[in-house]
């Protein structure tokens, strides 16, 4: 399982590199209208081939070098420009794209506490995972040690998946991710959360 303890940005909005950190720059950001305005904190899933895990079709795609031809459906993809500043793959391991100073294109068309345009104001973490698979006991450490860390640099009013603040248009993290869990790892209030996880059962619990 990897380190957790250790996690710590540096001033430009790097993790500080270890056994469990890696960086990977993505060209799929930019500037923020304003460093003094980051409150929201975003989680995502993904996989790529969809429910697929492992292998390097994530970064490629948040680095603009995904292969069309490697499966049917990257064709789809291919031109996308998207990224977050985070991925955390199932061994918890972390890849980091985006400095968290910086504008990740991670969140799309979507809203936050009467704000549209939630990229300008939000750290986006996409987990490797699909809606209708449990995420792992590493993932939700790694992640949890990852929010301290943010919560400790910026002042992140609420966290949402991306099903919350682009709804009907995505469903990610998805049934499976266990909030509960999550909050009692992070010290989120419920206040700080999406509504109605509170009285929400964890699918299959």
């Amino acid at each position: 399982m990897p380190m957790t303890e250790n996690l710590q940005l540096d001033r430009h909005g790097w993790l500080c590199p270890g056994p469990g950190v890696r960086h990977i720059r993505s060209p799929n950001q930019d500037r923020r209208p304003s460093l003094e305005n980051i409150s929201l904190l975003v989680i995502h899933n993904i996989s790529l081939p969809p429910n697929r895990f492992g292998g390097l079709h994530v970064q490629q795609l948040f680095t603009n070098t995904l292969n069309p031809q490697a499966h049917p459906f990257f064709a789809q993809i291919a031109d996308l420009r998207v990224s977050a500043h985070f991925f955390i793959k199932r061994s918890g391991r972390i890849i980091q794209f985006v400095s968290t100073d910086r504008r990740a294109w991670h969140a799309g068309v979507s809203r936050f506490d009467g704000r549209e345009r939630c990229n300008d104001f939000s750290i986006g973490i996409e987990l490797e995972g699909t809606d209708f698979t449990p995420f792992t006991d590493e993932q939700y450490l790694q992640l949890a040690a990852l929010t301290t860390v943010l919560r400790g640099r910026y002042t992140l009013k609420g966290v949402r998946g991306h099903e919350h603040i682009a709804p009907k248009r995505k469903t990610d993290p998805g049934p499976y991710f266990d909030w509960h869990w999550y909050k009692r790892l992070t010290g989120w209030e419920w206040r700080q959360m999406p509504e109605g996880i509170a009285s929400r059962r964890l699918v299959g619990v």
